[in-house]
């Protein structure tokens, strides 16, 4: 008897390790400006209608998760305004922003 009650508490406790684990971290408001303040910077020298709207989109994401995903529009933009280089210097200086945020398989240098 003394084995199976033993037996339900480390089911219980592994359950609600694992669930801490997998929740996702909330960002505070300083720490998301922090992120979309970067992501802005790097395409401030570029202009048009699309920066017009990715910045409208950077501005409206909640989450680091939905920044990161813009970042691709941002690559595009800035190697069309300088090129593939720069652009991939300016974004992969972003990734120290979003360490902690997403999984770090995610994280992957542009080359």
């Amino acid at each position: 008897m003394e084995t199976a009650f033993i037996s339900v508490l480390t089911r219980i406790f592994r359950a609600n390790l694992a669930s801490r684990q997998r929740a996702p971290k909330i960002p505070s408001l300083k720490e998301l400006a922090r992120i979309r303040r970067h992501l802005e910077r790097s395409i401030e020298d570029c202009s048009g209608t699309p920066v017009t709207r990715l910045r409208k989109q950077i501005d409206q994401a909640h989450t680091p998760q939905e920044l990161w995903l813009l970042r691709n529009d941002a690559y595009q933009l800035i190697s069309q305004r300088h090129n593939q280089a720069v652009a991939a210097e300016r974004i992969n200086r972003l990734l120290q922003d979003f360490e902690g945020w997403l999984d770090p398989k995610q994280l992957v240098r542009i080359q």
